[in-house]
């Protein structure tokens, strides 16, 4: 079972918790983070080591408690790792690596 569907069944219980914190992104510069996107964070990061035995308490502390900075490290992170980088030519690689 992935990793993300054994949260779903407390999805709709923490939804006031999950949009609130969207809110709080929003209102930080942060428009085009999604609840999706919170959520996935959640599941595949902030989670994954708990074996789905969290309390729902638990669940909505964490949410509640998450930093942008947080957020945002593992956004990059895993942008980065879908990029595609190509270097054409050796200057370029020397500018990146100064």
């Amino acid at each position: 079972m992935e990793i993300s569907q054994e949260y779903d069944h407390f999805r709709s219980k923490v939804w006031p918790a999950l949009k609130s914190k969207q809110e709080e992104f929003q209102l930080l510069g942060y428009e085009s983070v999604s609840e999706e996107d919170i959520w996935q964070f959640l599941v595949r990061k902030k989670w994954r080591k708990e074996n789905n035995e969290m309390k729902l308490y638990e669940m909505v502390q964490s949410i509640l408690s998450l930093k942008v900075g947080e957020f945002m490290n593992y956004s990059t992170v895993e942008a980065l790792k879908d990029a595609e980088f190509t270097l054409d030519n050796d200057e370029e690689l020397l500018e990146l690596l100064k």
